[in-house]
């Protein structure tokens, strides 16, 4: 039997996590439309509100159903403005070992919203899923990841030579790049994210 994560809401200082509902769909195709996650991630470079769409109601609820992950968008608390997207996938349920994925709009950088609503996740993860790691991976350019990663405690492992693809977020340019991998355990938690600067 496939091991699944539960259909849930995360909530932390200033956002919630939930699942994506339709009426994320313009939302959603605005975030999956801006330069920086086309240049960094793998979404389709003419992103469309029926690629929304399909997201929301099937490739989303798939990653769960089939023990992939678990896709969530990051809302802020006071206005449930979406403001981004966290996905966890290669998840390894007998490691209890996942990777996470971060984007968020350029609506909202600066706001040191990709890192708590990692750190919700991590908590989440380790406390309520009894999971004992949590990966990432950034591209070797992608030093606005590679800080967020810093601040929420990760480590950095080593680089994977030419591991990943980059795009010019305007056109269909592709350049190899090299990843770096970050591990965040359950110790490494201890102390973390409780008297943090949530502007980070």
């Amino acid at each position: 039997m496939t091991s699944t994560f539960p259909e849930i809401s995360i909530s932390t200082d200033r956002l919630v996590l939930r699942a994506f509902e339709p009426e994320d769909v313009v939302a959603l195709t605005d975030l999956m439309s801006d330069e920086l996650v086309r240049t960094w991630t793998t979404v389709p470079l003419s992103y469309s509100e029926q690629d929304a769409r399909n997201w929301i109601a099937l490739g989303a609820p798939a990653e769960r159903a089939q023990g992939r992950g678990i896709v969530l968008g990051v809302h802020e608390f006071l206005t449930q403005r979406l403001v981004g997207s966290v996905r966890l996938r290669r998840t390894d349920w007998r490691l209890r070992a996942t990777e996470a994925t971060v984007a968020t709009g350029p609506w909202a950088r600066g706001e040191g919203y990709a890192g708590e609503a990692l750190l919700g996740v991590a908590h989440w993860l380790f406390e309520d899923q009894k999971f004992e790691r949590l990966e990432l991976r950034t591209a070797a350019g992608n030093t606005a990841a590679q800080q967020v990663a810093q601040k929420i405690g990760c480590i950095s492992e080593g680089v994977l030579r030419n591991a990943w693809i980059v795009r010019d977020g305007e056109s269909a340019g592709r350049a190899r790049s090299d990843l770096i991998v970050w591990s965040l355990l359950p110790e490494d938690l201890d102390g973390l994210g409780q008297d943090e600067d949530p502007n980070w």
